[in-house]
């Protein structure tokens, strides 16, 4: 049986460097690559703690005016990314306390406890504990 998985999820930013400094310092992302590609493109890829084998972001520098324009919207105003965590309070409480802005207090759904919450761009993110039987 053959197996896939999604490997990496493209990211368009806007600065390579204040990127990797908003993963890494607000969200506890690690540098999993960051390589010079030349012409001043990077293959820079982050992942959560205990993600690294399990996908990523690829920050990719915005190149030309219609990248751009997808800054901060690429899932066109919905939440575009789930960060899942074992322990949403942790997370939470840590997140709040480095500066990342949650649009909304946490709430209990059936599939789990979740808040959203905006990177640096403003794409939005859920951070979810996933209720047993789900994710």
């Amino acid at each position: 049986m053959a197996m896939q998985r999604i490997a990496l999820t493209t990211l368009v930013v806007a600065d390579y460097d204040e990127a990797l400094a908003w993963y890494r310092d607000r969200l506890g992302f690690h540098v999993v690559e960051d390589t010079a590609l030349g012409d001043d493109k990077r293959w820079l890829v982050m992942a959560p703690p205990g993600g690294r084998n399990s996908g990523g972001l690829l920050l990719a520098r915005a190149a030309g005016p219609a990248q751009a324009a997808s800054i901060g919207n690429q899932a066109g105003g919905r939440v575009f990314l789930f960060l899942h965590t074992d322990d949403f309070q942790r997370d939470y409480h840590a997140m709040r306390a480095a500066g990342v802005s949650f649009l909304e207090e946490p709430r209990h759904e059936d599939y789990g406890i979740v808040a959203v919450f905006t990177d640096l761009y403003g794409n939005r993110w859920d951070l979810l504990q996933p209720a047993r039987g789900f994710g």
